[in-house]
């Protein structure tokens, strides 16, 4: 079950996660500035963000079964017809529409794994969430040469059409495990969703976990939307050779989710929120250094940089969803995760644009990429929040279980 959890997880990714690659040709066609190029990855985060809490509800009303297919119809039609009307305003429209059923695999898969694996949880949960950064690799590898050589429009249909046939796949052969049964009836509606939507707001932990997650979200599709433009462009590398980078990170991001849920089971012994700061630290020095990177950097270079970065800021996806889930009851695991993604995808909303705006402004990528330094500050501040709240939190938990 894990095995097809994973691969529609891949398919989604390759389909959607391929606007950050394809960016660049889909900038040159369209002739869209930095800060335009930024609101294309924007836009699939916004419909993740409109769709987080309503197919988290959804998810625990309705069997994952169904929520597959529903994914793979959502981001297969949208993409089929971003294709015929190529317009930005109209390809944008298309890539939030796309972004609703990217959105809606979380809380979908998020639920598999949270009942199949009540051990080990956090290694299910980065294999699952290494299909992210897997697929968005096979992107990079796939669809930008292919886009290369026969255009972006052909790139997204390649992608579209895997989809669809992986979603029906998986509709057909996944089970949901015992014990996951769907919401009664009585607890189904508008009142009960408001009324979970009302307690999960309310638990300061996951509301500060969101927080964060907004932060490394938005830097984390950033750096995927802006590596391929700022090697090609200002370091001087190729557009062959930037989408290596590109791989290195998502290939290294998919080895960070599988690494950081084994650290954070073994190592840490399933205290998450400390392994995301731990995540924070690194990344802010990496950050750092590539700010000061001069044209000419040798690729080498490049490729640690983006090896270590992909490892931390594309790597710590499953610890958020497993810190989200683990602080709420398990009714409501569907709930809240949609709850944390609608607050984490805001961050897309806002950083990928704001970063392209200052490129354009500034003519530089040095003060754009000081800005996500800045706000990997704000994510150390709002995680150490969390830690303080949580740690309030256990011992209360445990004398109430006494």
């Amino acid at each position: 079950m894990l095995l097809w959890l994973l691969m529609v997880q891949i398919l989604v990714a390759f389909a959607g996660r391929s606007i950050a690659p394809l960016s660049i040709l889909i900038g040159y066609d369209l002739n869209l500035t930095n800060s335009q190029i930024g609101m294309l990855t924007a836009a699939l985060f916004l419909g993740q963000a409109l769709i987080a809490i309503p197919s988290g509800y959804l998810s625990d009303v309705i069997s994952s079964r169904q929520m597959l297919i529903l994914v793979a119809t959502f981001v297969t039609g949208a993409f089929v017809s971003m294709t015929l009307l190529p317009y930005f305003g109209f390809v944008l429209l298309c890539i939030t529409v796309a972004g609703l059923g990217y959105g809606a695999m979380h809380p979908t898969a998020n639920k598999g794994i949270f009942f199949w694996f009540p051990e080990k949880r956090g290694i299910a949960m980065g294999i699952k969430q290494m299909g992210v950064t897997f697929g968005s690799a096979l992107a990079a590898i796939i669809l930008l040469p292919l886009g290369e050589a026969y255009g972006w429009k052909a790139s997204i249909l390649t992608s579209a059409v895997l989809l669809i046939t992986g979603g029906l796949l998986a509709s057909r052969f996944y089970k949901d495990p015992e014990g996951a049964g769907k919401t009664a009836a009585k607890d189904r509606g508008w009142k009960s969703l408001f009324s979970g939507l009302s307690d999960v707001a309310k638990n300061r932990p996951l509301f500060l976990i969101s927080l964060a997650a907004m932060g490394l979200t938005g830097i984390q599709m950033t750096f995927n939307t802006y590596l391929v433009i700022y090697s090609h462009e200002f370091i001087g590398i190729s557009l062959t050779a930037a989408a290596g980078l590109l791989v290195i990170s998502e290939v290294a991001g998919s080895l960070g989710r599988i690494g950081w849920g084994i650290i954070s089971d073994t190592l840490f012994k399933s205290r998450r929120i400390i392994v995301l700061i731990l995540v924070t630290l690194i990344s802010a020095v990496f950050i750092a250094l590539i700010s000061f990177l001069p044209a000419g950097t040798p690729y080498y270079v490049l490729a640690a940089v983006a090896a270590v970065l992909g490892f931390c800021i594309a790597g710590y996806n499953g610890i958020w969803m497993n810190s989200a889930t683990e602080v709420v009851p398990k009714e409501r695991v569907g709930l809240s995760t949609g709850f944390t993604l609608t607050i984490g995808s805001c961050g897309v909303l806002f950083v990928p644009p704001l970063f392209g705006m200052m490129v354009d402004v500034s003519h530089s990528f040095q003060y754009a990429w000081w800005f996500l330094l800045a706000l990997l500050m704000l994510v150390l501040v709002s995680l150490k929040l969390a830690s303080e709240v949580e740690k309030q939190r256990r011992p209360k938990e445990a004398a109430h279980a006494d």
